[in-house]
């Protein structure tokens, strides 16, 4: 389970976007107007008036499952780990639609909600991604969702460019530390795979190490961008 969010502006919008899918279905709401789409979108631009400075009170936030996850995901479960994501990240009393969507292999669903609240108030967005994160990971927790495999499983066809040296060299690695004993061979095993590994030092007489970088392809990226794991240790 993972939860992406992002503000914007306009209501029309965001709302076109969510229930346009083909097989798009509220799964549940609060505040708003259910009929057409211009009806659910004056609900959401009458209650804006009543802070009509805040430039961007729409808040679109995707929730996304693990396909392992489908058999358990019926409508009413999904509604409910919606409704309790938004309690955890302190969205309340506020007008809402949730919106499930069946176009990819895994089961998600869209919030949109008014940052505006019943009383015309802001809802705080403070450490919103930070706390995004906590609660995914709660929700995770609690209901024993399936938790992301790992960069080895991921098909690189299907990336771009910086991503997909990312990955491959996240492989490569992965590979290479199998296979040596020493920092001469595990240079070697990296240049097979044409990923390129060098050093960062502290000062420029290069007596302290600081850190790793991994290149390929033109990119290069810190040992930690790659994985936590692939930080220098001394």
């Amino acid at each position: 389970m993972i939860g992406k969010l992002k503000k914007g502006s306009s209501f029309a919008g965001c709302i076109r976007y969510v229930t346009g899918k083909d097989e798009a279905k509220i799964i549940a709401s609060d505040g708003v107007l259910l009929g057409t789409n211009a009806e659910i979108v004056q609900s959401f631009e009458l209650q804006r008036q009543l802070n009509p400075r805040i430039k961007k009170p729409v808040e679109h936030i995707a929730l996304s499952f693990k396909p392992e996850d489908r058999p358990r995901l019926t409508d009413d479960f999904m509604a409910k780990i919606a409704l309790e994501y938004m309690q955890m990240m302190g969205i309340k009393d506020t007008q809402f639609i949730i919106v499930r969507h069946h176009n990819t292999d895994n089961p998600h669903c869209h919030i949109v909600y008014n940052r505006i609240n019943n009383e015309g108030k802001l809802i705080s967005d403070t450490h919103d991604y930070r706390r995004n994160e906590q609660v995914t990971k709660a929700l995770k927790s609690k209901y024993g969702f399936t938790y992301g495999t790992d960069k080895s499983n991921t098909n690189t066809r299907k990336l771009r460019n910086a991503e997909r040296a990312k990955y491959e060299i996240h492989n490569a690695v992965k590979d290479a530390l199998k296979m040596a004993d020493s920092w001469e061979k595990l240079r070697s095993e990296f240049a097979k795979r044409g990923v390129h590994l060098e050093f960062v030092y502290k000062d420029k007489e290069q007596a302290k190490i600081q850190g790793i970088r991994f290149s390929k392809d033109g990119y290069s990226f810190k040992g930690t961008q790659i994985s936590r794991e692939y930080s220098f240790v001394k």
